[in-house]
This record gives structure tokens, sequence and C-alpha cells, in this order.
């Protein structure tokens, strides 16, 4: 059996489980792997995605690289060319994929959070944050989009109907508040991107950092008596999508779901 050479890459990805979840899952769909993290600083990118897309048989992007890998691949595929992101990546064919707006999709479902709709808060319009809203928006949801940067915010609503860039935050009511930024881990632990004030409006709060576990930003809102979200059902999800897409197998949303559920079994 020929054993997969994967890897993951990003800024700083010393705390990622993706290692662990892609084992998991290999060994259960029946094939190997040999799994790596490979921290890259944004001013070494360049220099070194070359020798990595050589290298290895396939790749996960994470922040801050989703839009910055798509220059040197030679096909977008799907979700990756609606998105405009890439968190997945075949070397043999230089394609890149987006499995994100999957993993996002089946984890709220998972939890039971239904936003067709109902107008939804996305923080953050980087490559994660450009899939869910974008996946929000095809579900039926009115999406609001704060970013930093209003012109990028600004930029990704051109692009996607259904969604309206915000230039401020303002406390009123949304009936979720989705984390797509990175405030709340690394060296922001304990931060929150956004008050009580606007956390109190709304009904769900979802963060898709899943380390730690529960961030700031979920620990205000559960103190507030509202649903939480962690991030870990879509970091499972798309790793189940993107392992589908390196083993040449074709995905099932019920096997997605039992897997996730025998993995947080064995790993209590």
């Amino acid at each position: 059996m020929k054993i997969l050479n994967l890897a993951l890459i990003g800024k700083d990805v010393s705390m990622s489980h993706s290692p662990e979840i892609h084992a998991f899952i290999a060994e259960k769909l029946g094939y190997a792997i040999n799994y790596q993290k490979l921290s890259v600083p944004e001013d070494k990118f360049e220099e070194q995605i070359g020798g990595i897309i050589n290298k290895y048989d396939g790749f996960n992007v994470t922040i801050p690289y989703k839009l910055s890998i798509m220059p040197h691949l030679q096909k977008i595929s799907g979700y990756a060319s609606e998105f405009g992101a890439v968190n997945t990546v075949k070397t043999s064919t230089r394609t890149g994929y987006n499995t994100d707006g999957l993993g996002f999709k089946l984890m709220l479902k998972s939890n039971g959070v239904d936003v067709e709709g109902k107008e939804v808060l996305v923080l953050g319009a980087g490559g994660a944050g450009r899939s869910v809203a974008k996946t929000l928006s095809d579900g039926g949801a009115k999406v609001f989009l704060y970013n930093r940067s209003f012109e990028k915010a600004a930029s990704v609503a051109k692009e996607f109907g259904g969604v309206t860039a915000l230039k401020t935050l303002e406390n009123q009511p949304y009936f979720a508040i989705i984390n797509a930024t990175g405030v709340g881990m690394h060296d922001t632990v304990g931060k929150s991107p956004v008050g009580d004030g606007l956390i109190e409006l709304c009904e769900v709060a979802v963060d898709l950092i899943y380390n730690p576990a529960k961030t700031e930003f979920l620990r205000i809102a559960e103190s507030l008596n509202k649903k939480i979200v962690n991030g870990f059902g879509m970091l499972f999800y798309q790793a189940y999508y993107s392992a589908c897409i390196f083993a040449g197998i074709t995905p099932d949303e019920k096997s997605a779901k039992a897997l996730f559920r025998e993995f947080l079994k064995e790993t209590k």
C-alpha cells in the first residue's frame, strides 16, 4: 500500500490537531499517510511553496495562505473557484479545492443551527470568512460581513450576492455571530473580537477557532446563555472531505458524522 505524504501549511500550525484527525480518518477509510505540520513564515512562503508542492502528494492550507497559494496552482476546482480560496491541494494535478464550506455547513447542521431566512454577522473576510459568508448566503441567510479593512469586506460583498459589508460594528441583534478571525487564539488568547453588548443580542455564537476549545468569545456567549459552537466540528468535517480528495473516495455525510462521533469517543 502506498503511503500518501501529506502536510498542513500555515503561518503557525504548531497547535493544530490536523495530523491526528487525518491519521484517524485515513485508518478508518483504509489507506496510509504520513502527515506533517509545516509552519511557514509569511516572508518565506513564496520561497518555500515550490518545494512543498514537489515534496508532498497533497496538503491542507490554513491562515494566512488560502489565497496566496492560488497563483501557484494550475487548476482551481469547484468550491475553491466559487469561494476564491483554497484549503486543499492535490499536487499530482496542482489542483486547489476548498472543503471549508462543506465542513462549516455540516457543523451547523450537526448542531441544529438553521440559518435560512436569518441575519448572520460574520467577523473576518479572509479565506475562511469568504467561504463562510458564501456558504451562509447560499443557505438562505442574510449575511453581514465585518473586517478590520472595510475594503476587503466590501470586495467580498461585491463578489458574492446576499452579503453586506459593514464599515462599523453596532450593537444590534443578529441570529448568529460567526468568528472567522484569529482573535482568541495564539497571542490573542483571552480576547474576544466583539464585546458583551453585541453578543448579548445574538442567539448563537460560532467560533471557527477550536484551540482553545472555549475562546473568550464563546465564554462570554455561554455566560449570557447563548448557544455556542466551537470550530472543532468544522475542522474534522473539512478534513474528512479533504481526505476523500487525497484518497479518491466519494464523500458521504452519514459516514462523516459517524467518524466524528467515533473520533470524539476515542479521544476523550
